[in-house]
């Protein structure tokens, strides 16, 4: 059963895209641990992850630090993690998170007397893409991409990982607003006030057809997280904050 209430003051962190050689999510997680940054609901909006993959073991030895230091945040805080493009079938590695994969998004709550919509972002995608989405998560072919990496150390994982080093996660998309709308067409968008997602990592805001709609800014591009707040009218503010790992 998922939460039902967005808190105020929960923080919602999108895109951190965390590997060996991109740590700042690591860092952020340590300082939640330390009492560093207050919260007591923490949504991690997807692509929190460079790589991922719940059946491929090479993944979470490469996590392993990151992924041990959530379980032990998720015994002190909420959290609920939507699945994203580079993360998925989570749910046996974190029992004590709330895991909503890409079928059960968005994960609608209420905050205040507004209902908000939360996804990754990878909806409402051309047929090449959600056709390419929906294999990549198929247990099967984890299970032979698992095998073919394992047998021949690392081959998969060690190429996709330098591929994603080369991506700029800083790119701005002309016409955006347009990618937006795409979410009116969908059964649920006529029953939200708000719409927040990750994805394309535009860090904007605008008004879609009555809606407040967010897409929030990558972490992996300068550190950029989102903490809840009401406005007089006791409607919904994301309240911008960068994080900077202090000296130790």
């Amino acid at each position: 059963m998922f939460p039902k209430l967005l808190h105020e003051g929960a923080i919602l962190l999108a895109d951190s895209h965390a590997a060996s050689w991109r740590t700042p999510f690591v860092d952020f997680l340590a300082a939640l641990e330390r009492d560093e940054i207050h919260t007591t609901q923490l949504i991690l909006m997807g692509d929190n992850f460079d790589l991922l993959f719940g059946p491929v073991a090479q993944t979470l030895r490469d996590n392993h630090a990151s992924i041990e230091l959530l379980n032990r945040l998720s015994q002190k805080i909420e959290i609920i993690y939507l699945e994203g493009n580079h993360d998925f079938r989570l749910a046996s590695l974190f029992p004590a998170i709330y895991v909503v994969d890409r079928s059960h998004q968005p994960l609608i709550l209420s905050f205040k007397e507004e209902r908000i919509a939360l996804l990754h972002g990878d909806m409402k995608v051309p047929f090449g893409y959600a056709l390419y989405t929906n294999l990549i998560r198929n247990r099967p072919i984890l299970f032979c991409l698992n095998v073919i990496n394992e047998v021949f150390n690392g081959i998969i994982i060690n190429t996709l990982s330098k591929q994603m080093q080369r991506k700029n996660h800083c790119k701005k998309i002309e016409n955006f607003e347009a990618i937006a709308k795409r979410h009116l067409g969908t059964s649920w968008a006529h029953k939200c006030d708000v719409i927040i997602e990750g994805h394309y990592h535009q860090n904007c805001t605008f008004e879609l057809d009555g809606m407040k709609y967010y897409n929030l800014g990558a972490f992996a591009c300068n550190e950029r997280y989102y903490v809840v707040k009401s406005s007089q009218d006791r409607t919904i503010i994301l309240d911008e904050a960068i994080f900077h790992k202090e000296p130790r």
